[in-house]
């Protein structure tokens, strides 16, 4: 198998209030809106998060996204209006967390703290 892309998938309950919250998350709107109760990001080639409306599966995503360095990203997302939790010490990175509207969790990695 030769993966060339990943999409990432998060289940939102309304799209609509979750774009914009994802949006602050992000920094930046949706690229894509490809079909009814779908909006995507895309970061790279090959990294892109697609948020799909499905009220049976709101709240039971995790997202995990790689960040350097995580300290000023977490002071971006104050400053957006979320509610990142504390930078954590794991072996050998940095993680953070926090929730979106609907419980899904987002943690954020880094090999950096500062």
């Amino acid at each position: 198998m030769a993966v060339q892309t990943v999409f990432a998938h998060v289940s939102c309950s309304d799209l609509e209030p979750s774009i914009g919250w994802y949006e602050r998350l992000f920094g930046k709107p949706p690229l894509r809106r490809p079909m009814p109760g779908l909006a995507g990001w895309q970061f790279t080639e090959s990294a892109e998060v697609q948020l799909f409306e499905d009220k049976e599966k709101a709240g039971t995503s995790t997202l995990t996204l790689g960040v350097l360095p995580l300290a000023p990203e977490r002071q971006r997302l104050v400053d957006a209006g979320l509610e990142p939790g504390p930078i954590e010490k794991a072996d050998n990175f940095w993680i953070m967390r926090m929730r979106d509207p609907d419980g899904n969790l987002v943690v954020f990695a880094s090999a950096e703290r500062e």
